[in-house]
């Protein structure tokens, strides 16, 4: 039976199968937070994402053999039944967002600034990642309060850039505690997946 494991698991299911989440953003790590909330049985979920699959992304993003394809078009096949939304996701577009509907947001962003601009707009519904490249020690990841967090540079730059707009909330964050390896553009899905599948433990963990 579908998803009868999910249910022996999971004692709410039936009020997880009916949350709304929003993931915004659709690469290494949001793909994976995406395969993990489908299988799990959460019925609504909406997916952001402007970019297409290119052949450097193929080590790391769910239907990324489709090169050349929108990431929204191609996980909408891949995953019948979820919801996509085609926008790049801009400071200037995230202000547009209705995030009212929606009971979590999954912030997989790469942009500093598009990711401040989500987190202070979803805020207190949110939950963030940080940075998932250039570290291969899946085991090292961590999920805490974003002023909790160390070791990752990205981290930083997202505590000191809300210290800046005196953002005074808190929210939970998944991150390394692995120092990056220096490396140009390097990513293992071993890590970036393993972000992907964090994030969607925390949101589903309260329905155990």
């Amino acid at each position: 039976m579908k998803f009868d494991r999910c249910k022996k698991l999971f004692s709410k299911f039936h009020k997880l199968q009916n949350l709304n989440i929003l993931i915004c953003g659709a690469g290494g790590v949001g793909g994976y937070a995406l395969e993990c909330l489908y299988r799990s049985g959460v019925k609504n979920i909406t997916v952001v994402d402007y970019d297409i699959f290119d052949i450097t992304n193929q080590n790391r993003q769910i239907g990324s053999e489709f090169v050349g394809r929108k990431k929204v078009e191609v996980l909408k096949r891949l995953y019948p039944g979820i919801r996509t939304i085609d926008l790049k996701l801009t400071p200037e577009n995230i202000k547009k967002l209705d995030l009212n509907k929606y009971d979590m947001v999954i912030d997989a962003i790469d942009d500093l600034k598009a990711k401040i601009s989500l987190i202070k707009k979803a805020y207190p519904k949110i939950i963030s990642s940080m940075g998932a490249a250039k570290r291969i020690d899946p085991t090292k990841i961590r999920i805490d309060s974003i002023w909790k967090t160390h070791t990752d540079p990205f981290a930083k730059k997202v505590r000191d850039f809300l210290k800046k707009e005196k953002f005074k909330g808190d929210f939970k964050a998944v991150y390394s505690t692995e120092k990056p390896i220096e490396c140009k553009m390097g990513s293992f899905v071993g890590v970036t997946g393993a972000f992907g599948f964090a994030l969607c433990s925390e949101v589903l963990k309260d329905f155990v």
